[in-house]
């Protein structure tokens, strides 16, 4: 089985930063891609950020500029810094992986989420 823990969230004025971090564990052959997705009350879960293992990036157009999403192999880690923070950023933010399992099919993974709220 693989998990994703993701960390790093909380309580930040407008404005302010946060960087969340999500690890990787468990059986596989490799990781794809990593990402964020994240979801308002209310609302559909919408992509943030992606990094594939090539190191392309995207981002929503909502973020760019404002948040930097990147990597660590070694480690099995993906890292969203998020500046210049926005209330409509808020959410539970959801860690994702597109996972090659030793048996060589394909996973989609979900972490649990991490609440990110922005408020003064």
């Amino acid at each position: 089985q693989v998990q994703l823990v993701e960390s790093g969230g909380g309580l930040v004025q407008p404005g302010g930063s946060l960087q969340l971090s999500c690890a990787a564990s468990g059986s596989f052959f490799s990781i794809n891609a990593m990402g964020w997705y994240r979801q308002a009350p209310g609302e559909e879960r919408e992509l943030v950020a992606t990094f594939t293992n090539s190191g392309t990036t995207n981002y929503a157009d909502s973020v760019k500029g404002r948040f930097t999403i990147s990597g660590d192999k070694s480690k099995n880690t993906v890292y969203l810094q998020m500046n210049t923070l926005r209330p409509e950023d808020a959410g539970v933010y959801y860690c994702y992986a597109l996972v090659l399992l030793m048996n060589l099919k394909s996973a989609h993974v979900w972490g649990q989420g991490t609440q990110v709220t922005v408020s003064s």
